[in-house]
């Protein structure tokens, strides 16, 4: 039995548990030999063989040893050592960075709920870490998204932990692999042993619902096998299409893959239903654009968002093909002067909703156009008409 202050291997010392299963322990310990203080602390994840332990939890665990050792990511714990503690007892012990951190399943446990622009911050985050999982050769599926496997690090990034589950490669036609996955997270395939990438956007879909509603997918009624969690929300439509796109029962019917599901978030796309129990195929997918810049439902895409500067530079001239309306206030004497500053801030957020556009693309190119507009031919106009202004008002006053 492991104590505080044992040391292992000459040079891990335990200094105390963080979790036990009753299959496997975890314990949080100190790198004697490590060169850097602050890197000193690691996560000791140990599996006792024999008793309730079977062959396949000790393959499992093996394997994610095997598998940690051959990525390298900044948002996954780096593999440090693997090593048999006691021949006799045969106790295996595995050893990772440790993340300083809380995760998710921690912050649900104290009333946190998140909000849709937090949500999708954990969205991306998560699927670029899966982008990078799924596209290795041979691609490595984690099996086991959950919120208590998503640390919220010191640093505000998310960090994907515990491997236990890991699978390295697709499911093949007459090939069984040990069953894993959490009930309420992992999807119908995952229980029948045949896990594909499109089960990790699943396990992904259902852990954000779970942090929007604060109900576990679990706890959450269901229809057609689909979970039901839209009057629990008050979230955008284009977001809700999203996320019932990644937890669709079937999973040919969700995103392919990670990289098509961030790609589909950060553009801003709506899925179009036919009814409210099923999607269409991606490619009948339209933008949000026009929806009216008084729409507080709809979320402007994040790539958008910033600063106008041709807004800023030619508010006068900015504001007509642009649509936004509120420009005529820079026509408005002593509003006008901080008119310039407000639609800056706030240009693009406007134009998106004021005027219909192709894409994000296509609205990118227009702004960068009044961008460079501005700059040979507003900013000279723009200083001229500022001292102007200044010298009215020191006449006045």
């Amino acid at each position: 039995m492991l104590q505080a202050e044992q040391i292992l291997q000459d040079r891990y010392q335990i200094q105390r548990q963080l979790g036990n299963n009753g299959i496997r322990q975890t314990w949080l310990a100190k790198d004697l030999q490590a060169s850097n203080g602050e890197n000193s602390t690691v996560v000791v994840k140990l599996l006792a063989f024999g008793g309730t332990v079977q062959w396949d939890d000790l393959k499992l665990f093996e394997r994610e040893a095997q598998i940690l050792k051959q990525l390298n990511h900044p948002r996954i714990p780096r593999y440090i050592d693997y090593f048999c503690i006691d021949d006799r007892t045969l106790w295996f012990a595995l050893i990772q960075e440790y993340i300083l951190g809380e995760s998710l399943k921690d912050k649900l446990a104290v009333g946190k709920r998140f909000s849709e622009k937090r949500a999708r911050k954990i969205a991306v985050e998560v699927l670029n870490i899966l982008t990078y999982l799924h596209e290795l050769n041979p691609g490595v599926l984690h099996r086991d998204i959950k919120p208590s496997n998503l640390i919220w690090g010191e640093d505000n990034r998310i960090y994907l932990v515990d491997f236990g589950a890991v699978q390295d490669k697709a499911a093949r036609e007459g090939v069984t692999f040990t069953v894993v996955g959490t009930y309420g997270y992992a999807p119908m395939e995952q229980f029948g042993g045949r896990a594909v990438p499109a089960s990790d956007l699943y396990a992904l879909g259902a852990t954000l619902i779970h942090l929007l509603t604060g109900t576990s997918p679990s706890d959450l009624p269901q229809q057609d096998l689909r979970l039901q969690f839209t009057d629990r929300v008050n979230l955008s439509p284009s977001f809700v299409n999203w996320l019932q796109k990644l937890i669709e029962p079937a999973p040919e019917q969700r995103f392919t893959s990670a990289n098509q599901a961030i790609n589909a978030l950060k553009s801003g796309l709506t899925v179009k239903s036919a009814n409210k129990n099923q999607l269409l195929p991606l490619k009948e997918i339209i933008n949000n654009s026009g929806c009216g810049v008084f729409n507080t439902i709809e979320t402007v895409p994040e790539e958008i968002l910033g600063w106008n500067w041709g807004a800023f530079l030619m508010p006068w001239l900015w504001m007509w093909p642009n649509k936004v309306g509120y420009g005529v206030f820079c026509f408005v004497p002593y509003i006008g002067l901080v008119m310039p500053f407000a639609l800056g801030a706030k240009g693009n957020e406007w134009a998106w909703k004021s005027r219909r556009w192709r894409s994000i693309e296509q609205f990118k190119a227009h702004q960068r156009g009044w961008a460079i507009a501005g700059i040979l031919l507003g900013a000279p106009i723009s200083i001229m008409l500022w001292v102007r202004a200044i010298a009215l008002l020191k006449s006045v006053f």
